[in-house]
């Protein structure tokens, strides 16, 4: 069955740094982009960053210069290095992966999600 699973999240002082980690396994489809949300409590949630296979990435601007998306094809591994992190980045991290077949759209897999907490 569809796996997507995440890990690295854990608990860091400002200015510290994480790397996230998400890879999907039983993969019917052809994966595209790959990418990373997060939702704070009481907020809706948000892109942090998306890369496609390609290598073209999306950032969010609150993360530009401090987060660096990057993925290994081969194992369909999507990776999150979050350095400089700041208390307003605290939240639930997740991974989704968008998977095509012939060209076409067919399904967006999601993880269930890592908690990424920053002090002050």
């Amino acid at each position: 069955q569809v796996q997507v699973v995440e890990s690295g999240g854990g608990l860091v002082q400002a200015g510290g740094s994480l790397r996230l980690s998400c890879t999907a396994s039983e993969i019917i489809f052809s994966i595209d982009t790959m990418g990373w949300y997060r939702q704070a409590p009481g907020k809706q949630r948000e892109l942090v960053a998306a890369i496609t296979r390609g290598g073209t990435t999306n950032y969010a601007d609150s993360v530009k210069g401090r987060f660096t998306i990057s993925r290994d094809n081969a194992k369909n591994t999507v990776y999150l290095q979050m350095n400089s992190l700041k208390p307003e980045d605290t939240a639930v991290y997740y991974c989704n992966a968008d998977g095509y077949s012939g060209g076409y759209y067919q399904s967006t897999y999601w993880g269930q999600g890592t908690q990424v907490t920053v002090s002050s």
